[in-house]
This record gives structure tokens, sequence and C-alpha cells, in this order.
């Protein structure tokens, strides 16, 4: 849940780091950013199981379990599987399908975005580009 008075938003992940059960309250280290919570707000967290690969960008992890299966057959690029691979520092799992294992190793480029943002820009330019 989103709270702009404490800078967090979705997708941000942390850390519990103390529990004060006196005070019913909790401080979740977000990426070395110290926030407090009281026990009425703890609704506005929920435990994360998992991430994104793209989200886990910069970060390093003991253990990465990969999802490799045809039914996220768009994501299947050997780039995405690079980086999700390099996060495990110890241990590194792929589950799921040999044959999207296969795809995504042959899989050199993304699929090309369609955004015009060439034709966009020679017309505001007035020139190719």
């Amino acid at each position: 849940m989103n709270n702009y008075d404490k800078e967090v938003f979705n997708g941000d992940v942390g850390h519990i780091v103390a529990i004060d059960l006196e005070e019913g309250s909790l401080q979740v280290d977000f990426e070395g950013r110290s926030v407090g919570y009281e026990l009425r707000e703890l609704d506005e967290l929920s435990l994360a199981y998992a991430m994104s690969i793209h989200k886990s960008q910069g970060s390093e992890y003991p253990a990465v379990v990969i999802p490799v299966a045809m039914s996220h057959y768009r994501m299947l690029a050997r780039n995405l599987l690079y980086t999700g691979i390099t996060r495990g520092k110890r241990l590194v799992v792929l589950v799921g399908q040999k044959k999207a294992l296969r795809i995504a190793v042959r899989t050199g480029q993304s699929h090309q975005r369609l955004t015009l943002l060439r034709e966009r820009l020679e017309m505001c330019l007035g020139k190719r580009i």
C-alpha cells in the first residue's frame, strides 16, 4: 500500500530490523532508510516471497529460484535469464520446462517495442534522424 507521508510505495522492498513489543511498533529498513510503523499501520505491509528479475537488478541474494515456463513465453529471453542467474550468490535453481529454457537461451533480443519514437521525434524536429 502506498504511504506518501512515509515515502513507501507499492513494490518497495524492506526488511524488518527492530520490533518493540512494549510500544507496539517496528522499524523497517527500505534500502538504507529506516521507516517506523505502529501496530495500527501494519496492514500497509505485506510479506514478499518473490520479486521480479527487473526489481532485483543491482542486488544479490544467497539463493535465487527462477521459473522458466512456456506460460511466460514473452519473458523468455537470454538477457533476463542472465540477469536472474547472476543475482544468486550461492545457489540458483531453475524450475520449469527444458523447452522454455532452450527458447530463453536462444532468444537474443527482447521483443521489439513498437513505440514510434523515431517517427515522433522526426515530426517534432522536422527532419530525419
